[in-house]
Parts: structure tokens; C-alpha cells; sequence
């Protein structure tokens, strides 16, 4: 049976507000305080899905969690603690309205944008000559506006000052953090046979002080190629073997849905949700070195009240 929580209705002690996202459920308590719910949601082309992946929340919460925790030193973040393993408790900061990419290859949308002719993004040039998922030589912030409706639309850095959607001072902060932490992303990735392709970071302030939101490295904000192979595909023009979601997406467009308007998402049987969550387990060990142990699904909500209850007295 599929097991899977696809929509929460939490009412905590001192909750005073909650915000539905694609995939995570957050509740604020009191001021400063809020609990971030991974739910078993899956989004592809801006849409959320109608069936649940067991076990997805419970993975992407753990491995942002186990991320949060090894870039401390780098820089401040939001996590105070993981009551349940779908839940993230955390201070609650000021988001700013931009979401930091970082990419150190050239694939996905950027490849597609390049191969139709563009020869810049986000204001910054590309060279002639590049091909699909081949290496920067130095990785590239491309970042995004963060949209509260429909589609995140790429902006330059001098656009983002310009505008004062960021103070100069704090954006040159922001990049700072973000190559730092794509570098320890990276060498992460490497130790687990793994290339951090790219992905991407979000950011508050809280008392002035800038933290790190959200979640971080998990395949549903990055995208993983495998290392070993990786050159003699790309000299071949193979596609290469990778660890993200994209694996959805694929199935999505093989059976006719790019979230176009009077597109239908095919059906989603529970052999094939099962077979997603299978998928997103094996990403959790390769990501993260460890086997993935599953928390009783079998009332997934008292359980979550229950230790976030707890946590909160």
C-alpha cells in the first residue's frame, strides 16, 4: 500500500501561521521559530504531482539535515533539530526573494538555452564551442528570482543590486557563501564517487546576521553525475548516468506531460510510485554513504504531532 503524506493540517501549540509549498509543509510558532514538514509531494515542470513517493520526504529531509550539519563552519544556518525524520525545526528568518544556482557544468536548462543560440546567462558570457554537460572552468552563479506563482525567471547580479531586491554588500556575501559551500558540496560528492553538477541555495537574515535556508544538496536542489564513466561519455556525446530527479521528469515527457496547458499527467500506479521511491533511497545511500532506514509508516501523522509535540514544549 502506499504509504505517503501528501497533505498536512497540523495545528501546534503556538502556531500562528502555515504555508503550503510544492513539496514542504512550514508552520510558524510563535516568532521565531519554524517546523519544516518533508512531505512525500513530488513537483516536476512547476506541477505537483497527484500521488505520493513513500519514504521521498523522509530522504530529503535526512540528507539536508546531514548537509546543514557539515557546512556549519561555512556558514550560519537555520536547523536547531530534527525531531521526526520528515521534520526540520529551525529559526525563522527573513528569506531573500533570489535563490542562488550554481552550476559547474553546462546541462539542463542552460544546455538548452545554449544549443538554441544563447550566448550568455544571467548576464555572464559562454565561450563558443561548449558541449552538453561539459565542465566551467570555473563554476558560475546563475541566480534565479523566487516566484510566488508560476515560473523562477533567471536575473544578473547587476540587476539584482540595481533593482535593491539584495543590498551590494549582502550579495557579495551571499556569492561568497555559495562557492564556498558548492566546494565542500563537491568534495563531499567526490568521496562518494559522485560530481555535484549543480544546484542551489537559499538564503535569509535573521538580527542582521545572514543563515542559510531551506534545504541543501538533496537531488531534489541538485543534480549528481556519477564520476566513474563520466569522461568517456562525455567524449562519446553519451548522456550521463546521473543521481536527481530528473529520472521523473524523463518519465513525465516520454509519456506526454511538460506541464503545458491541457497536458495530463499519466497515471501514477503504485508500482511506479514504489519503483520512484526505490529510486530516491538508492540516491539517499550513494549521497549520503549510509543505509537508509525506514521510520513506521503506518500512521504518519500521529507519529509526526507526536515528536513534534515533544520537541516543542
Amino acid at each position: 500500500m502506499n504509504n505517503s503524506l501528501t497533505k498536512t493540517d497540523f495545528q501546534f501549540k503556538g502556531q500562528s501561521d502555515v504555508y503550503h509549498g510544492k513539496v514542504r509543509d512550514v508552520y510558524s510558532i510563535g516568532e521565531d521559530t519554524l517546523v519544516m514538514i518533508a512531505t512525500d509531494r513530488i513537483s516536476a515542470f512547476d506541477v505537483v504531482l497527484p500521488a505520493g513517493i513513500p519514504y521521498k520526504g523522509q530522504v530529503l529531509n535526512q540528507i539536508a539535515a546531514k548537509f546543514l550539519d557539515a557546512t556549519s563552519d561555512i556558514v550560519p544556518n537555520w536547523k536547531q533539530a530534527s525531531p521526526d525524520p520528515m521534520v526540520t525545526v529551525g529559526l525563522r528568518c527573513e528569506p531573500f526573494k533570489i535563490e542562488m544556482v550554481i552550476r559547474g557544468y553546462i546541462t539542463g536548462s542552460a544546455w538548452r538555452d545554449y544549443k538554441k543560440g544563447a550566448r550568455s546567462i544571467c548576464g555572464l558570457p559562454l565561450p563558443e564551442g561548449l558541449r552538453e554537460n561539459q565542465k566551467f572552468e570555473t563554476p558560475i552563479i546563475t541566480p534565479t528570482t523566487k516566484a510566488d506563482e508560476g515560473h523562477d525567471e533567471n536575473i544578473s547580479r547587476e540587476d539584482i543590486i540595481a533593482k535593491g531586491i539584495i543590498s551590494k554588500e549582502d550579495y557579495e556575501q551571499l556569492e561568497k557563501y555559495t562557492y564556498e559551500l558548492f566546494k565542500r558540496g563537491t568534495e563531499m560528492a567526490a568521496e562518494k564517487g559522485l560530481i555535484l553538477v549543480d544546484t542551489k541555495y537559499e538564503f535569509g537574515k535573521k538580527d542582521g546576521k545572514i543563515y542559510l535556508i531551506d534545504e541543501i544538496h538533496t537531488p531534489d536542489s541538485s543534480r549528481y553525475f556519477y564520476s566513474e564513466g563520466y569522461q568517456e561519455r562525455f567524449d562519446k556525446g553519451e548522456p550521463q548516468k546521473q543521481l536527481s530527479k530528473e529520472f521523473v521528469r524523463t518519465w513525465l515527457i516520454e509519456n506526454g506531460f511538460q506541464g503545458q496547458e491541457g497536458q495530463q499527467v499519466p497515471e501514477m500506479t503504485e508500482e511506479y510510485c514504489n519503483s520512484v521511491s526505490e529510486r530516491y533511497i538508492e540516491l539517499y545511500e550513494k549521497i549520503v554513504g549510509d543505509k537508509f532506514v525506514k521510520a513506521n509508516t503506518s500512521d504518519l501523522e500521529e507519529r509526526i504531532e507526536r515528536n513534534v509535540s515533544e520537541y516543542l514544549k
